[in-house]
């Protein structure tokens, strides 16, 4: 019997656009990152939805193929945060996209699970011949020293630290998050998780993907519960506004959507009925 899942690689077409969903790997979280809601309201949630208690969160990256462009939403999180994460470069290989092939890396925000993937494991620049599309708010906000005094141990090292020493290489090729960003991709403000924090809307003829980054992290409970945040929310009302309001866009106007936290390979729609929302995963497609 075979001890290996077959790979986390599926492709969805927007129009004239492949995007393809990468699997990172996953983070077994503990109750305590979520806010605002106690661990047996939070494990009853789960346990209705039939999810694995306490918490699993998909990590998820999505290469964007557009005009002869190749880009890549997201890193994962390289070799900083454990086995079950860091498959992005072996998935990228899987579909013969090497990293110098890389036109632009558009980050949604500068958190380890989304950014530590620009270096390898021995600290080299990984995407060579990329720009760096990301927020300058977001930056900003990681070298800000002020903000990093203030913060405990944990998070000087693991979020500001290591974001300054991950994008240190690009700090040179890097270009702000506004705008039409690579061909058929436009940045959008979603800040309030981080100050830069960003998506990124796909459109093609008739044809659109809003892929959202990390407005949830744990889609069966904040679908349902927008108020609960997360403990690494740098704003966490202004993450509530966030996630309001994009529920509230995407539901309206039926806009497919991708995040890297929804569940793998995260293409769902959002509903609303009355106060509720409900999320929807797209049917699987064979069809490229």
């Amino acid at each position: 019997m075979a001890d290996k899942q077959t790979p986390g690689i599926y492709h969805r077409r927007i129009g004239d656009i492949l995007v393809t969903a990468i699997s990172d790997g996953f983070i077994d979280a503990p109750y305590g990152v979520l806010q605002n809601i106690g661990e047996e309201e939070a494990e009853q949630i789960l346990e209705a939805s039939f999810q694995i208690v306490p918490p699993r969160i998909s990590v998820n990256c999505y290469v964007v193929r557009s005009a002869g462009k190749i880009a890549i939403i997201d890193t994962g999180s390289g070799d900083t945060m454990g086995p079950t994460l860091g498959q992005m470069p072996s998935f990228l290989e899987l579909i013969n996209i090497k990293p110098k092939d890389i036109d632009s890396v558009l980050l949604t925000h500068m958190h380890p699970d989304h950014s530590n993937g620009l270096l390898d494991s021995k600290g080299n620049i990984f995407f060579e011949n990329a720009e760096i599309i990301v927020s300058e708010r977001d930056v900003a906000h990681w070298h800000n020293d002020s903000a990093m005094a203030k913060a405990n141990d944990s998070q000087r090292e693991r979020y500001f630290k290591e974001a300054r020493r991950q994008i240190a290489p690009y700090m040179q090729r890097r270009k702000n998050a506004l705008g039409e960003v690579v061909p058929g991709v436009h940045a959008v403000d979603l800040s309030g998780h981080t100050p830069g924090h960003t998506g990124y809307i796909i459109e093609s003829g008739q044809h659109s993907l809003l892929v959202w980054g990390d407005i949830c992290h744990v889609p069966d409970i904040q679908i349902r519960k927008p108020e609960v945040t997360m403990v690494f929310d740098t704003d966490p009302e202004a993450a509530i506004l966030a996630r309001r309001r994009t529920f509230d866009m995407v539901s309206n106007d039926r806009v497919l959507v991708a995040g890297m936290h929804l569940h793998f390979p995260g293409f769902c729609y959002v509903t609303r009925e009355n106060s509720s929302y409900h999320i929807l995963p797209e049917s699987w497609n064979f069809e490229i």
